[in-house]
């Protein structure tokens, strides 16, 4: 959407693509028996809610908020003003949304239920943090942090705090995977022998360039602001428009990225698994890292059968640092990050039994035997925006004070698998077993591998205690 475009729910279903945009697992998981919140909103009223982050992704979460009645849009943050100002503009007159450049004071003011934080991922956990101890709920687009250390200090933010949080991982609320989820772990294809994902492209290192011409209007902080916990560097367009690709600032956050699209893959792992507050105990770099083509993506008709096949001409041209990787579960079922983007599930994957084989990818599965999957209970494909069912979850909670699909301890192992990806490939110990505590979120063989669990943060810009 151009900044001109009205945000509303028909142009949202027009320019709605993928952007580069609850098991019994026996852990501790978030539950607050009191129906309402004291101040919070009750179960009849519409739930307020202000959004931070007015980006791309922004825009299309709105359009979808739009199209839900329980909740209300009543303010929108970002700490750039000419994105404030153009993101009103577009709403159209119907909206009458307040604008702010801090997002504190929009949260003191506007009596506010929760946040949806559609930030950067480098000010992600900031923003969360902040809002949580402010007595927010939130929303947190994934990854929903930049290191793993600093996920699991959201986690404990959120634990502290009794926060309601969704992770967007909006795959856990599709009724389709949802079932098929339940059929592998269920047993449907027996013991899971292998389960096989996609080599996804890691993020690059920023060079040290010249600053050019800061864009006008933004107030004399707002580059600092923006630049948050990493180091303050000279404005530069292809940092503040590109900063998905490059490692200070994101895991590879583009499409075919290992925190862009892996986030979503390796989650559907994990829940597919039953281990949705674990890990793996161990992780292998198969070949050194090299930069490579997402895949061939020669000139054919893929078959019926491919679940990937609408997101091929999304990668088609996608490039970058590539490496295999394995991972081991602590039962034996290898993780194999091996797929190319051509020929693959680039937002799920296949689960391999001693039964047969079923691929699961957004809202679109295939089994071999094809019979595995051929029920009449399978409930059916979305016809609402695929985003929808997961905020509709977020806000039903946060009036019920439930757990949602995808709470945050489930966002901190998902985003943990991306970011062991990202470390085992630095390190570049080709066919080195490095030993992971999945409780204590730490190598045991490592120490090269823990110092990359977490990172110094600029002063001014440290998680609150």
């Amino acid at each position: 959407m151009s900044a001109n475009e009205t945000i509303t729910r028909r142009a949202f279903l027009a320019a709605t693509t993928i952007t580069g945009a609850v098991a019994a697992t026996g852990c501790a998981t978030q539950v607050n028996t009191a129906c309402v919140s004291p101040g919070k909103t009750s179960p009849n009223e519409r739930v307020r809610v202000g959004l931070i982050g007015l980006g791309g992704r922004c825009r299309q979460i709105a359009g979808t908020c739009l199209g839900i009645p329980e909740m209300q849009i009543v303010a929108v943050c970002d700490c750039f003003k000419p994105r404030v100002d153009a993101f009103l503009g577009s709403a159209g007159k119907d909206q009458n949304w307040n604008g702010y450049t801090d997002f504190l004071d929009m949260i003191e003011k506007e009596r506010l239920d929760g946040v949806m934080v559609e930030t950067t991922t480098h000010a992600r956990a900031w923003v969360t943090c902040h809002a949580m101890a402010a007595g927010m709920d939130v929303y947190i687009e994934k990854p929903m942090c930049l290191t793993i250390a600093e996920g699991r200090a959201m986690v404990d933010m959120a634990r502290k705090h009794k926060r309601v949080t969704q992770v967007g991982t909006q795959q856990r609320s599709i009724p389709l995977n949802n079932w098929a989820s339940d059929l592998v772990k269920n047993g449907a294809i027996g013991r899971i022998e292998a389960v096989l994902a996609p080599n996804f492209i890691g993020p690059v290192r920023w060079k040290p360039r010249p600053g050019e011409e800061m864009p006008a209007g933004g107030g004399d902080d707002w580059w600092d602001i923006w630049t948050n916990q990493v180091e303050l560097r000279p404005y530069r367009k292809d940092l503040h428009h590109s900063w998905a690709k490059w490692w200070d600032y994101d895991g590879g956050g583009a499409s075919f990225g290992v925190t862009g699209w892996g986030t979503h893959s390796y989650d559907q792992i994990q829940r597919g698994l039953g281990t949705d507050c674990t890990g793996p105990v161990e992780i292998i770099l198969d070949e050194p890292l090299r930069e490579t083509r997402a895949g061939a993506f020669e000139e054919r008709t893929p078959a019926d059968h491919e679940t990937g096949a609408p997101y091929y001409h999304m990668i088609r041209t996608a490039s970058g640092p590539r490496a295999k990787v394995r991972m081991r579960y602590a039962n034996g079922t290898e993780l194999r990050l091996y797929l190319d983007g051509d020929c693959s599930p680039g937002l799920g994957c296949v689960f391999v039994g001693e039964g047969g084989k079923i691929e699961i990818n957004r809202d679109k599965i295939a089994a071999d035997p094809a019979s595995l999957i051929q029920s009449a209970d399978a409930p059916p494909r979305l016809q609402v925006p695929e985003t929808q069912p997961h905020i509709e979850n977020w806000i039903e909670c946060i009036k019920t004070r439930g757990t949602c699909t995808a709470d945050i301890e489930y966002g901190q192992r998902s985003s943990a698998l991306c970011y062991l990806v990202n470390i085992a490939r630095d390190l570049g110990l080709v066919g080195k077993t490095l030993k992971w505590n999945p409780k204590k979120e730490r190598f045991t063989n490592c120490r090269e591998g823990n110092k990359m669990l977490s990172r110094p943060r600029r002063e001014g810009y440290e998680l609150p205690a």
